[in-house]
């Protein structure tokens, strides 16, 4: 049972505190829409969208105004589109008539973006998943609501060297065919190791094949509201690491707690069973809603210091070990995102050099996703990009969990420039990269073998 102090105590977080629902993504399978026909499959693409997902964002919007919650987004995540269109797109072009349907179904439905233009290539590449890859760039530029993720590893199979080789190749390409937008379309694009089936946060959303038809996540967020309670916690004295670690899991706690209200209530309204709860703490630009300012609360002058990866890890437990009270059906990344454009103490931390991407490389061990909205010079080789990939994604393979990369060459921008990208993707300073070559190691080819501590069978 909620009580009136914790309805106060909510109002309080949402006003001052900057708690929100960052997303409700609507989880949809297409299976049922491939065919070998490209016009027929899009038709049947087109109109499962529009029928299931006609009144998300009508049900999202009231919700919000009934509860007094904000709700930032309404998503929508399908089956990796690569397992769709094998059956009819035999060149990318065809793959790329497919993602300016699901572009127009997202702008009918109103939904801000639609995530799962994927392919799974941890293994290896079927001709479909090669052909989906290489529309990429064109796909990303030519639509407006559209996100693509491929996932080319995992703890189970190793790391596909080919397609991380080729991913490099497809984010510069990407960059230069959205040049003209600040290299844009690499924002809409992320590579993965150890993807999960049912996160509701883009740009690596997709529906997976052992979900349902149809389902609802929810993806909560609150740094703000973590934040506060640390604040008032030292007001008096230094608390020790006990009392910030309980802080931390009891604030987490009723974050989720608003997550699950909305969760359920938006699965009954839209008769679509719920599925789990991201309990990701997501920053945004704005002032206060930030990890790297909860790190600062801990007790570090800036992030990147000395320091800085004990806090996240400690952040990140507590963050999952008070949402897993809060509700029995968490999933999807689950944790603390570092997404540097998208975070002002991020941002800071860059701009007065304590944050550097080997710094952001070895937080990514320990906290949600990975390399997250990084902007790096658009002179940037291919074989360097692989190479952040590759590393990123060892670290996902090693340690059993998801690791990413979303990172844009801005083409024309140097380091010491900034670029805009607007809304919730921020701004972002160019930062430098190690300019050293990997290009024999990235060229060799195949497979890096999965660990040993992935034999469980």
């Amino acid at each position: 049972m909620i009580n009136i102090s914790e309805v106060l105590e909510t109002n309080k977080m949402i006003e001052q505190e900057n708690l929100d629902v960052r997303t409700i993504t609507m989880g949809i399978s297409l299976l049922d829409c491939a065919d070998k026909s490209l016009d027929v499959t899009c038709e049947k693409i087109y109109n499962k969208i529009t029928t299931l997902a006609r009144d998300l964002v009508k049900t999202g919007e009231e919700i919000s105004k009934e509860f007094a919650i904000p709700i930032v987004n309404k998503r929508i995540s399908i089956t990796p589109i690569s397992l769709v269109g094998g059956a009819c797109c035999k060149i990318p072009a065809d793959y790329v008539q497919i993602a300016k349907t699901l572009d127009k179904a997202a702008k009918e439905v109103g939904v801000n973006f639609l995530g799962g233009y994927s392919a799974i290539v941890s293994k290896g590449m079927t001709k479909s998943d090669e052909l989906l890859i290489r529309s990429i760039p064109q796909a990303m530029a030519e639509t407006d609501r559209i996100c693509s993720s491929i996932n080319v590893g995992s703890t189970k199979t190793g790391i596909n060297m080919d397609a991380v080789k080729l991913m490099g190749e497809i984010i510069l390409q990407t960059a230069e065919y959205t040049k003209e937008q600040d290299s844009l379309g690499c924002a809409k694009l992320v590579v993965l190791c150890n993807a999960p089936d049912d996160n509701p946060f883009m740009a690596g959303a997709f529906h997976g094949v052992s979900e349902a038809d149809a389902i609802i996540n929810v993806g909560v967020s609150g740094p703000g509201v973590v934040k506060y309670a640390l604040e008032q916690m030292d007001r008096e004295s230094l608390a020790n690491f006990e009392t910030l670690a309980e802080t931390i899991k009891k604030t987490a706690f009723k974050i989720t707690r608003v997550g699950q209200l909305v969760a359920q209530e938006a699965s009954k309204r839209l008769g679509i069973p719920f599925g789990i709860i991201d309990l990701s703490l997501a920053p945004t630009p704005a002032i206060g809603d930030s990890v790297a300012d909860i790190l600062q609360c801990m007790g570090v002058e800036r992030a990147g210091a000395p320091g800085t990866t004990a806090a996240l890890a400690m952040l990140n437990d507590q963050v999952k070990k008070g949402g897993v009270m809060a509700s029995s059906y968490v999933g999807g990344l689950s944790g603390a995102f570092i997404p540097v454009s998208e975070d002002q103490g991020m941002i800071d931390s860059v701009i007065a050099g304590a944050l550097t991407i080997e710094k952001l490389e070895a937080m990514t061990c320990v906290c949600s996703v990975g390399l997250d909205m990084i902007a790096i010079p658009g002179d940037t080789s291919a074989t360097t990009i692989s190479g952040i990939i590759a590393d990123e994604s060892a670290i996902g393979m090693v340690n059993q969990k998801t690791t990413a990369v979303r990172i844009i060459p801005v083409i024309g921008k140097k380091v010491g420039d900034t670029v805009e990208f607007g809304g919730l993707l921020g701004y972002a300073p160019i930062m430098p990269v190690n300019t050293f070559a990997c290009d024999r190691f990235v060229n060799r080819g195949g497979r890096i073998p999965a660990p040993i501590h992935s034999f469980k069978n």
